[in-house]
């Protein structure tokens, strides 16, 4: 792989430092709607670098990936801001796909799933979000609490999305890392401890996210629930997720 496509896979497949570059644009997207797409198409496009060029890596991209992943996930844990918290979680699970891509041997085809299988529950975040910013003029931890008590609906739904972000079991996020952690063992047994503590503390930010958010007594502010119908929609896309991690993610492979 050149140095130049390094640089530009790893700004659509974020390595520090360049991982910089997908944050601070995300940071300054305000519509929810263009925040879910840019976090199902950005990932794809670096697979697509990456898959056109030589896979051969040298070793240091593994300590590299593994560095931004943990970095990220360290740094989501502390923040309070939910569309800061998106972006860093969705680093931290893509710099992963490097690990996944260039020393798994993993299909590529298979690749993408695992991407899909990230960042369609951030899309979901995402669109939640935007829900909160139009109710209480912001999406930050801590400044309303209660959600549970106050638009139960939509508090359901969030707690679902955050499991499926931070690969509960039954979520394609869950297979991915697993296989992953498998898969990184027999030659790699540190990166594949790395592995594991990165998703402990995805796990980690995903209940202080939620801590601030749903748990205490109802906010005093006032906010529409999500409609019925809105709900549904939701809990299809996460049913299908459970379906899809089963079907093509269910084992390691």
């Amino acid at each position: 792989m050149t140095a130049l496509s390094f640089g530009v896979a790893a700004v659509f497949l974020p390595l520090f430092p360049l991982s910089m570059v997908f944050n601070a644009g995300f940071n300054r997207i305000r519509n929810a709607y263009l925040r879910a797409i840019l976090l199902l198409i950005w990932p794809q496009i670096g697979l697509s670098l990456l898959y056109a060029t030589d896979l051969s890596a040298p070793r240091w991209f593994l300590s590299l990936a593994l560095f931004t992943s943990v970095l990220y996930a360290f740094r989501a844990v502390s923040l309070r801001e939910v569309g800061q918290w998106l972006g860093y979680l969705a680093t931290s699970a893509w710099a992963l796909l490097w690990v996944v891509a260039l020393f798994t041997h993993t299909d590529a085809q298979l690749v993408r799933v695992y991407a899909l299988g990230f960042s369609l529950p951030l899309m979901l975040l995402a669109l939640l979000g935007g829900r909160l910013e139009q109710g209480f003029g912001a999406a930050y931890t801590g400044l309303y609490g209660g959600l549970a008590l106050s638009v139960p609906r939509m508090s359901g739904v969030l707690v679902c999305v955050v499991l499926a972000i931070v690969a509960t079991p039954l979520f394609p996020g869950f297979f991915a890392m697993l296989a992953t952690v498998i898969a990184t063992t027999p030659t790699a047994p540190l990166a594949a401890l790395s592995i594991a503590g990165i998703w402990l503390l995805w796990s980690w930010a995903g209940v202080r996210l939620l801590q601030g958010l749903i748990v205490g007594p109802a906010s005093a502010g006032e906010a529409p629930d999500l409609s019925l119908a809105s709900t549904l929609g939701y809990a299809t896309v996460l049913a299908a997720l459970i379906i899809g991690g089963l079907y093509f993610t269910g084992g390691p492979q």
